[in-house]
């Protein structure tokens, strides 16, 4: 028996969430989240090849620590960066005015960086240093 069959709407949820937050295993017997987590958790994921340019989206009062810092996990187990700049502009938005800060993913990867990509296409790492990052 699946978590499909067990708990009514589940498929649905996963299936039509917009950002396509959520994953089953093959079997559909587990579900989870696809990035995002807070606490401790192997992801899966292997590591990948980024294209030459990703975005990450934030707000106007961040991007005086971030050009002192570079982007940091925090709370996070990892970075969230983004192919679409629309993506990154529409996370930006969610507390405040949006910046778009391009990062030069090829140049960190060859730098040793590793990076990697969940199912719904976001891009994942530990941090971007300073010197990596693109300022508007």
């Amino acid at each position: 028996m699946t978590l499909w069959d067990v708990v009514p709407g589940i498929g649905k949820v996963v299936q039509t969430n917009d950002k396509q937050r959520f994953s089953f295993n093959e079997e559909r017997t587990h579900i989870r989240a696809n990035q995002g987590h807070s606490i401790e958790i192997d992801l899966g994921y292997a590591s990948a090849i980024p294209p030459e340019t990703l975005f990450h989206g934030t707000t106007q009062q961040f991007v005086e620590i971030i050009s002192r810092e570079g982007l940091r996990k925090m709370q996070r187990h990892h970075v969230h960066l983004h192919v679409d700049e629309e993506i990154g502009l529409t996370v930006g938005k969610r507390r405040g005015k949006p910046v778009l800060l391009k990062i030069r993913a090829i140049e960190m990867h060859q730098a040793g960086y590793e990076f990697f990509v969940t199912p719904n296409q976001v891009w994942l790492t530990d941090n971007v240093p300073v010197e990596y990052i693109d300022f508007p």
